[in-house]
């Protein structure tokens, strides 16, 4: 009894000082005031989502209607592609490159061009392991979604220079 009642005193102070710090879960990025409500405009339903969970790390979240956004997020184009970097002696591929390709554009909700459009690249390179056919298949969907996160942190990141640009 007298063991659980020291350790909450000393949970409490290690949480007070956790969110003294700053710390905010991996892949959480500071939004400015201006980008609390977005609006997204096209996009998968897959990559809506990621938008969504990246935008209620951020403190901020999608809006369904437009006239309540502080910005509107156009999403255009957004692909995968696979392509073989090495083969074995076999013939078989050694190494494949994935490569996530999305155009978007940032404007307010009245439509005007805050920022045009832009086509966002992210790379990785993988190497595939003939002999666990299951893990090779998890390891190219878990780069997948990592890939999808990073263009969207480098987008509301681009959103927020964009706003920080317009102010000055």
């Amino acid at each position: 009894m007298i063991f659980t009642h020291s350790i909450k005193p000393l949970l409490l102070l290690f949480v007070s000082m956790l969110t003294a710090c700053g710390f905010h879960p991996h892949g959480a990025t500071s939004l400015p005031f201006e980008l609390r409500q977005v609006y997204l405009e096209g996009g998968t339903p897959t990559l809506r989502e990621q938008v969504k969970q990246q935008l209620n790390q951020s403190n901020s979240q999608l809006t369904p209607a437009r006239e309540n956004a502080s910005m509107v997020i156009k999403l255009f184009d957004e692909q995968f592609q696979r392509r073989v970097l090495s083969l074995s002696a076999r013939g078989k591929a050694n190494e494949y490159e994935l490569l996530y390709r999305v155009e978007y554009e940032l404007a307010t909700p009245k439509d005007a061009i805050l920022l045009p459009r832009q086509t966002l690249e992210v790379r990785r390179d993988y190497y595939n392991d003939q002999q666990a056919i299951l893990a090779r298949d998890n390891e190219e969907a878990v780069l997948r979604n990592e890939m999808a996160q990073q263009a969207i942190r480098t987008m509301l990141s681009q959103a927020r220079f964009t706003l920080d640009k317009i102010e000055k």
